[in-house]
Parts: structure tokens; sequence; C-alpha cells
């Protein structure tokens, strides 16, 4: 059985005084006392440094359990239990937000809002971040898949993985097919009239010509070189899986199914010459060709692909499904997806803004170099924003903004006592900024009252009708 929560909710877990007392709700569990003592062994799961899969604290009389800033499917210790994340936003539950964020300080001016729940569309946030180079080149380390865990039973409408897998794989085919299919060499065996070509398969030659009678044929065995070698080969019979997939679950894709099929249709013809007939096993002595790094990639996400499906196409049509314990870090998407936005309007300035500055130890999201536009972006995935701010980001942000080599790169002179401007983007999902061009972020961000030269704007990020 699982427990299914949205981001930075609770799920309290207590004990049953009776048979009578067990019970399940979307609030907590009570029961019995030989499972509440399985919980004991449960701990919290760190996806990085900064953010959680879920968090699970022991109380005097019982456990809370939490979800963080990840989404994902994974078993809660040896209980036998699973926990559900799913991409959701209650918009005007703030005070969720201010109780995970507890042991930070904390202002808030929070004021009451409409009371929505929203989900966020994360497919359509990738495919934003992955048509845009820049950020495309940044998606190391977003998903964490465990393989060697026993699979979880769940439905086929909340498998976040699938799409997530299936978007990211088609997105690197489609800069692979628009740079054009590598050629390699492959051997081709053919039974050949009236000449030679490479070696006589000398057992094939003698049971398909000499034994039948036709002497003026040789069987042989050469090498071509031409795009129908193994690893086209393979990406062809992904390719294969995921046709099958998108066709079987259009409304699984809803809003996204369009851009899907387009992707779909511009890659498949590229593969029209290609063959499929090929095993994963045939992929273990590439070599891979630093001039075509899109493959490395292309080929790490295929075999995911093939692998969540036991490499039988016939189950991608399942509805009752089976996946790998996933986590996928919404944090480090919000970052990417905010800087594919501010590299899509500001075409002409896009080598003035720099993703994950780096000096000493430590990385900045979005630094703007541009002399007009100087600013330290930092881009939290917190809605405490849209009524407030935290104490502890203003100071990393401003830190940020002390850095020698960021006013280096700033060109600034030593003697130049100036202030750089810094910025906090947050996700706003009503009032939202959706223009994220340089002059626009200046007009509209909003300032924070306790501090000087700090500013902060929300943006407006897809949401599933």
């Amino acid at each position: 059985m699982g427990i299914r929560l949205s981001e930075h909710k609770s799920y309290w877990i207590r004990l049953a005084e009776s048979e009578e007392d067990v019970k399940s709700s979307l609030e907590g569990l009570t029961v019995l006392s030989s499972d509440f003592m399985s919980y004991d062994s449960v701990i919290s799961k760190r996806f990085n440094n900064s953010s959680h899969c879920f968090v699970f604290e022991k109380k005097e009389s019982y456990y809370e359990l939490k979800a963080d800033y990840c989404i994902g499917v994974d078993w809660l210790g040896h209980t036998n239990r699973s926990i559900y994340v799913e991409p959701k936003i209650n918009n005007s539950n703030i005070s969720s937000f201010i109780k995970a964020l507890e042991d930070e300080e904390v202002e808030s001016t929070e004021q009451n809002s409409q009371n929505s729940v929203f989900e966020l569309d994360y497919l359509k946030m990738l495919l934003e971040v992955t048509s845009t180079s820049e950020s495309n080149s940044e998606l190391e380390a977003l998903v964490q898949i465990d393989w060697d865990s026993k699979q979880i039973p769940i439905e086929q409408k909340d498998d976040k993985l699938t799409p997530f897998l299936i978007v990211r794989f088609l997105q690197i085919l489609k800069m692979i097919v628009r740079k054009g299919l590598k050629k390699g060499y492959y051997k081709v065996q053919e039974n050949l009239n009236n000449r030679i070509k490479g070696k006589v398969l000398v057992g094939q030659h003698i049971k398909q010509n000499i034994l039948k009678n036709k002497f003026t044929s040789t069987y042989c065995e050469y090498q071509v070189f031409d795009i129908d070698h193994t690893e086209n080969s393979f990406l062809k019979k992904v390719l294969d899986f995921v046709v099958s997939y998108v066709e079987s679950h259009k409304l699984l894709l809803k809003e996204n199914l369009q851009q899907i099929q387009e992707t779909i249709y511009y890659c498949r013809p590229a593969f029209e010459l290609v063959s499929n007939t090929i095993q994963e096993s045939d992929l273990k002595n590439i070599k891979h060709n630093p001039f075509y790094k899109d493959y490395k990639d292309a080929l790490k996400i295929g075999s995911y692909i093939l692998r969540r499906f036991a490499y039988n196409i016939t189950k991608t049509s399942d509805q009752k499904v089976y996946t790998p314990p996933f986590w996928i870090d919404m944090p480090r998407l919000f970052e990417l997806y905010v800087y594919s936005k501010m590299i899509e309007h500001n075409i002409k300035w896009k080598k003035e803004i720099h993703f994950q500055f780096s000096t000493y130890g430590n990385a900045l999201d979005i630094l703007v170099s541009h002399p007009l536009y100087q600013m330290v972006i930092d881009a939290k995935y917190k809605l405490i924003y849209q009524t407030g701010h935290l104490h502890q980001d203003i100071r990393q942000v401003a830190g940020y903004a002390r850095l020698n080599r960021v006013r280096e790169k700033l060109k600034l002179k030593v003697d130049e006592d100036r202030n750089i401007n810094c910025l906090i983007i947050y996700p706003d999902i009503i009032d939202g900024e959706v223009d994220l061009s340089l002059e626009n972020i200046y007009e509209t961000k909003q300032p924070i009252e306790a501090y000087y030269n700090l500013y902060k704007i929300g943006v407006k990020l897809p949401i599933i009708n």
C-alpha cells in the first residue's frame, strides 16, 4: 500500500489501541503495534546537499513523514509501504512552507489568498529546458533511479518517470537528427553473384551455394561505412518503444502531446534506412566519440527506457505498471527553467547570462554581466516569497555579490565601492511573470524592504488544467 503526498505536505503515523482504531486517511495512518514498530528503522532520505527526497521524524507518540522539494516514488524503509510525492502545490498553504523551514529565520507578511491546488506540468518545464541548448547541457543529476531495488506497483496515470525519460530522450534525439546521424563501420553478410567482396564465409558458402549447385554465387562478409550501425540501430529500437507508448497514452501526456508528436515526426524519417534488430548487450563494446557527445546521453536514457518496459514493447500499453524507485529534483528543474526562459527572452545578450558561476566552492545560480543590468540572481523553489522572505537566503545571495571573482566578472574596479543588485526569483503560480527579458525584470522587480539593492520577482510556471 502507498502513501500519497504532494510537495511539502506532512503525514502522521500513530499507534492504534485496538483493531477498531486502525484506519487510513489523506492526513495520516493508524496501525497496530507490530506494524508501528516497523517504522522505527525508517530514516530520512537525501537527494543532495540542499534537499531531501523525504523527511521522516520520530515524535514523542507518533511518526511524521514530510515531502520535501523532490517528486517521485520510493519504498518507506522495510515497512512494505511506498511513498508517492506528486508535483502539486497548494498556493494558499504558505504556512506549510514556513513550518517546513522552521529552523530558518522567516519573515512573512502572509495575507489571505485563494485556496487553490495546482499540479505543476513538470513535462512542459522539461521541454522548455531541453529546447534551449544552454540549459539542456546542464541537465546532469536531475533524476535519481534505483534500478537495484524492488519495483513499486503504481497506476499508469501516476507514472512520472516514463514521460520524463521519453521527453529527455526525444529532445536529445532531435539534436542528433538536426546535426545528422553519425556514420560508422558495420559488417554485412550477403550472397553475391559473380563477385567476391571482403572475406568468403566458407561454411555459409558451402551450405547456401555449393550444396545447391549455385556455382556463380559467393557468400561474403564485408564492412560498410554508413548510418545503419549499432548505435543508430539501438536508438531506432528505443524510438519504436517511445512511439508505442505515446500512441497508447495520449490522455496522460495531455497538453504536451502535440509537441512530443512533432518531435517524433521530425526524428522518424532520419531512421528509415536503419534497422532495429539489436540487443542492449551489443552496446557494451562501444567507444564513445567525443565529437558526438549527444550519442552518449541518448544511449544512456534509451537503455533506461528499455529497462523500464523490460525490453517488451507490449508493456508500453499496460495500465498497471511497475516502476523502480526514483526522484526528480524540482529545485534544480526550476533553476534550469528560469535559466532557459532568460536565454529565450534575451537572445542578443545570452553570452552575458552565466549559469552556475563558480568561485571558491560557491556556485551562484545566475550572474548577469550586461553593463546596464548587472545582478546576482538566485532561483528559489519556495512559495514563501509570495508573502515574505527567508533571511538565510538573503544572506546567501548577498554573500555571492561580495565575492571578488564576481566583481571581477562584472569588471568592477577594485576601488569602486558599489553594491551589486541581488534578485531572488521564486514560483508564483497565479501572478508570476512570463517575460524574463532583462528589461522586464528591471521594471517589475519588487524590493525586499528590509534590505538595500535586494529584490524579488515571481515567475509563472506551467500547470495542468
